[in-house]
């Protein structure tokens, strides 16, 4: 019996090894990828902007930092990728993005290099990006009618000091009651939570909305419920919502009327266009990024299956100009994982090697 586990462990082992050094070859010519001298003035998207300057729109951040205590104690704030995407999208279609957070100032950055992409990197070398975010305004200063919409950047600080600001809570109230759009991604939601219009009912009350979810919480923080004031579903829910859940970690936009939320990073994209189009523009066109090839993909997979998940990578493949995030769907065999489905990390680990031809 003890040579057989021995065994057991001996061929375990050689096939973790064995693909670690598969994906290692797999995902070469991306860890190469250097975007870290990026620059805005060098992208195509931007440099053909919208001309016109159609108005200005509110980014708002977290001042949190910090986060639990002790052992349990994590570097927060707000995502960079969650600011900086959809800061170009608006600038791109003409609309002049102020920064603000609940306190002003310096607010602190998280940041994933591993997420990370040109337009992150261009954001970090953009000294006027970059001067909006260490000098962010203060919400008490902010007048809504300079303003024709207003995003709340995700980040897991937003849970503690989004909600009890009062300064949000009538900005958000103003800019609604003004017919102004008002749009929110990942966390972000964290700030439409108590928000009352004069008639005294919640924002939130009967509104289709999404957040990041219980199951996204839990899956990588699992004492969440005890380092959290409440998990975002949970609260929105309670106070009327109707929320939407997607797909685990895969974009997610849910648009009522004015109303925008994604529900986790990888809904930015979508989150910035739609505002866009609530605000009565076409977006101008830009061209999709690999992470976003290889997340549609993987909604694909889950809403459709294996087979039309691989005819999709390989149409993808044989376009000019077209590639996809291999980091990406690698990501997610591991959050599969992670979730004991490896039925799925199997399939997501052939459309992987489906991916190299």
């Amino acid at each position: 019996m003890l040579k057989k586990i021995l065994i057991t462990i001996v061929v375990i082992v050689a096939i973790l090894f064995g693909l670690r050094a598969w994906l290692s070859g797999l995902l070469s010519s991306e860890l190469r990828q250097d975007f870290t001298q990026s620059k805005a003035t060098e992208i195509a998207y931007l440099v053909n902007s919208v001309p016109e300057r159609r108005g200005k729109i509110l980014a708002v951040v977290t001042n949190v930092s910090l986060m639990g205590t002790g052992e349990s104690e994590k570097k927060v704030g707000y995502e960079l990728t969650e600011l900086a995407r959809a800061y170009y999208v608006f600038s791109a279609n003409g609309f002049e993005v102020d920064v603000a957070s609940p306190q002003g100032g310096n607010a602190p950055m998280v940041r994933d290099d591993d997420d990370m992409g040109l337009y992150d990197y261009a954001f970090l070398n953009d000294d006027e990006a970059m001067k909006k975010v260490t000098k962010t305004l203060k919400m008490s200063q902010i007048n809504s009618e300079d303003y024709e919409a207003i995003y709340f950047v995700g980040g897991k600080g937003t849970m503690f000091d989004f909600p009890d600001n009062k300064h949000i809570k009538t900005t958000i109230r103003d800019m609604w009651q003004q017919g102004k759009v008002v749009a929110a991604v990942c966390h972000g939601p964290a700030a439409l939570i108590d928000v009352r219009l004069d008639s005294g009912d919640l924002l939130v009350k009967g509104r289709e909305l999404a957040s990041f979810s219980n199951e996204e919480e839990l899956l990588l923080i699992s004492d969440a419920r005890t380092i959290f004031p409440y998990l975002l579903e949970d609260k929105l829910i309670e106070q009327g919502a109707q929320y939407r859940k997607g797909h685990l970690y895969l974009n997610n936009v849910v648009v009522d009327g004015r109303l925008i939320t994604g529900q986790n990073p990888w809904s930015v994209w979508q989150v910035a266009d739609e505002t866009i189009k609530a605000l009565g523009y076409t977006p101008i066109t830009r061209q999709i990024t690999p992470e976003e090839h290889s997340i549609s993909i993987l909604g694909t997979y889950a809403d459709k299956g294996f087979d039309v998940a691989l005819k999709q990578l390989q149409s993808l493949l044989i376009q000019p100009n077209t590639n996809i995030s291999r980091m990406t769907i690698t990501a997610h065999v591991f959050v599969s994982v992670l979730s004991v489905e490896f039925g799925k990390a199997f399939d997501l680990l052939r459309l992987l090697n489906a991916s190299k031809q």
